[in-house]
């Protein structure tokens, strides 16, 4: 079979097509990357400032002021905040508080959103409304129902009690959004699976979860920093200083006339850093999800 040989005018022509449609080659992918570099160096500034106030000497602050370099690591400040506060204790509060509502949360979702996106139950639109408008609650209309059913059933101050708060709240969003992408899960599956014998409750462990696994994963994720980042049921329930969390530490001892600004800075740096830590650990899992749900 012969080839007819292409004009060279022609061969010229698809060059110069591919030539314009490679990659970065048009101005507007530098402006991009330029406004994301921009963003970046302004989302970031804030806690530079932050750290470097945090390891200054306050004679250091006074003299040079927020936005001088320190001459050298002040820890006195960071070491006398985690002292003063327990900071240790404070910690294991969050973490056990997050990790908790974040595993239990996902677990109700999960449980609900099958009922609701694929066992298609009666009303199942209503029943969404209503988790819905309970996610547009705002808390200070929770705090004292909250705390009538806390003080009676003797669970106030107690982390418990913030536990199965927060499980609750953060459930409402994560069926709300679980029910919309089980709702579209391939019934074929579900089908073949029953056919095979599988009970529902196989069919949910052994075929929804491990496909839906990055979705959950990064629900797990935000589940875990929104109930790090809880401020204001927590302070309301936990007035023990052995059963108050991270935020709340932070927050009660901002008005104290002891605290400088070095030592400010040092407990918003302390309390920042698990936070960073763990989203940069899972950071992998994160994209994962996200790119796994934007390809399906």
């Amino acid at each position: 079979m012969t080839t007819l040989p292409v004009p060279r005018a022609t061969r010229a022509g698809r060059a110069g097509q591919v030539r314009g449609r490679a990659p970065g080659a048009g101005p507007g992918r530098w402006a991009v990357l330029a406004a994301l570099a921009v963003l970046a160096v302004v989302m970031l500034l804030p806690f530079a400032i932050v750290t470097l106030n945090a390891v200054k000497s306050p004679a250091e602050y006074s003299s040079g002021g927020p936005l001088s370099l320190p001459h050298g690591l002040y820890l006195d400040g960071i070491i006398e905040f985690w002292n003063r506060v327990d900071f240790g204790r404070k910690l294991l509060n969050s973490l056990v508080i997050s990790a908790s509502v974040a595993v239990l949360a996902v677990v109700l979702s999960v449980l609900n959103a099958y009922a609701l996106g694929i066992g298609r139950v009666r009303g199942r639109l209503w029943i969404l409304v209503l988790f819905l408008v309970a996610n547009t609650l705002p808390q200070e209309a929770l705090a004292y129902p909250l705390y009538y059913l806390s003080k009676a059933a003797g669970l106030y101050d107690s982390r418990l009690a913030v536990i199965i708060i927060f499980t609750v709240v953060q459930g409402a969003f994560g069926t709300y959004l679980l029910s919309a992408v089980l709702g579209d899960f391939p019934k074929e599956i579900i089908e073949a699976a029953a056919m095979d014998g599988a009970s529902r409750w196989r069919i949910l462990w052994r075929i929804v979860v491990p496909i839906s696994r990055p979705t959950l994963s990064v629900l797990m994720i935000f589940f875990f920093i929104w109930t790090w980042n809880e401020f204001f049921l927590p302070l309301i329930f936990l007035i023990s200083n052995d059963n108050q969390t991270v935020p709340v530490a932070l927050g009660v001892l901002q008005g104290e006339k002891m605290m400088d600004a070095t030592m400010s800075s040092a407990s918003a740096l302390l309390g920042i850093v698990p936070a960073v830590a763990f989203f940069l650990i899972f950071q992998r899992t994160l994209t994962r999800g996200v790119t796994v749900g934007a390809v399906k």
